[in-house]
Parts: structure tokens; sequence; C-alpha cells
């Protein structure tokens, strides 16, 4: 990609800095130190097994459903979720996780397409005429039901956005708290030097909007259903 030129760059700034009515930092502002921090108390210490609880009742509210299962049963499970919706063609990430736990030849269904198998923008259409979407969670918020996908590559945002319905495929290793627990561990895979994908995606559940009456409305945008399955893996 080719890189863009400043101009002005440094008057730019000095003008924003007189308007603040300080000095320029030409240095590393050093990250302020809290003495309350509620938000790391929140389920503190909770088990996994208190996670999967927590995350099954609000699944319950945000109209998602969960269906529970092992790497043994793990494909008849998707298969399963796939027919309640009376689902067909499906469209999944290329992700190594489809093999490592046991799906590979779930993604040689005649009805399977793989992110990345088709130009950009033809990738796009195929996810548009799917009936399912189907990922692996990065992260999962007990607290609001949220799977946190780390898109780039062969994951397409896509995958989890414009199919009619979304699967998404959550290991109990991947549980945590809340967001607070999530943020901190992508923080310390930057520090560490890792390279992150720009685009991360919080998705909480199928979509739904709310007019200012206040009538929930699930499925405006996006898929209409959700589905979790929770892959029991430690």
């Amino acid at each position: 990609m080719k890189q863009g030129t400043m101009h002005n760059q440094e008057s730019f700034l000095n003008t924003i800095s007189k308007n603040l009515g300080r000095e320029r930092r030409t240095e590393g502002v050093e990250r302020p130190r809290y003495k309350q921090q509620p938000q790391h108390d929140v389920l503190k210490g909770a088990a996994t097994d208190e996670l999967i609880e927590v995350l099954k009742t609000q699944c319950q509210e945000i109209h998602t459903d969960l269906l529970e299962t092992n790497l043994e049963h793990l494909e008849e499970t998707i298969l399963q979720a796939m027919g309640d919706y009376g689902a067909d063609r499906a469209v999944a990430w290329d992700d190594p996780r489809f093999e490592e736990y046991g799906l590979s030849r779930f993604l040689q269904r005649p009805d399977m397409t793989i992110w990345g198998s088709a130009p950009d923008e033809e990738n796009i259409k195929i996810s548009e005429r799917a009936d399912v979407g189907i990922t692996f969670s990065d992260y999962t918020l007990a607290e609001s039901g949220t799977v946190v996908l780390m898109n780039g590559g062969g994951k397409g945002q896509s995958v989890s956005l414009l199919p009619t319905y979304y699967i998404a495929l959550i290991p109990t290793s991947t549980l945590v708290p809340r967001i607070t627990q999530a943020t901190e561990a992508i923080h310390q895979r930057v520090e560490a030097g890792e390279r992150i994908p720009s685009c991360i995606n919080f998705v909480t559940g199928p979509s739904n909007s709310a007019d200012i009456e206040m009538n929930l409305v699930v499925g405006v945008h996006g898929p209409v259903r959700a589905c979790y399955i929770l892959i029991h893996d430690c």
C-alpha cells in the first residue's frame, strides 16, 4: 500500500496545543493508574463452569440459541443447528481450527464455501447468498454473551454479517468474564510484538434494533438468528 504524505504536521499540532493552552507533548504519555478499578471485580475468580452458566443466562436475554457439545460430536451438533434453521448453503472462515477440531470432512460438504477461495468481490456475494456463516470465537464474553472475532486474511467479517443465520463455535477455553479481560489479552499480544488484525468485531447475538418507543425488533440487518455452539475443550 502506498504511503501518504503529511503536510503542515508541525504547525497543525502546534495550533492544537496552543488552543488547549498547554505545551506540546513530544514523549510518550504515562498510562494513568486509577485507585478504583471495579471493572476487574465483576466475575473475578469465576471458574469456567460459572462463566458457562452466566453465558447461558445471557443468551436467553439476547435471543441467541445455545447448544453444548464436545469434540466427538461437534460436526453432528453443527448439522443439528443448520437443520433447525433449514440452512444448506454455508460459508466458513479459512481457519486452521476447523481442522484442529476435527471438521475437515464438514468443510468438504458440497454446499460449503471457504472464505478467500474466490476473488474478493465474489467472496462477498457468496456470503450474501449463504444460508449460514460459521466462525470460531477468539474470545467469548460471558457477561454480555459476546463473541470476539479477529478478522483478516481468510477470516472475512462478511461471514458473520451477511448470511441469513450465524453459528459461532465457542471453545470453553475462550471464555472470559467480560470485555475487560478480552481487551487486556489483546493489548498484551500487541505489547509482545504480535501483529493484530485492524478489524476486530464484537458480535452479540443476532442483529436487532429498537425504535424510539423501545420496541425491540430482532433480525433487522444481518443474521436474523444466531446459534452459539459451546465446545467443551478443557
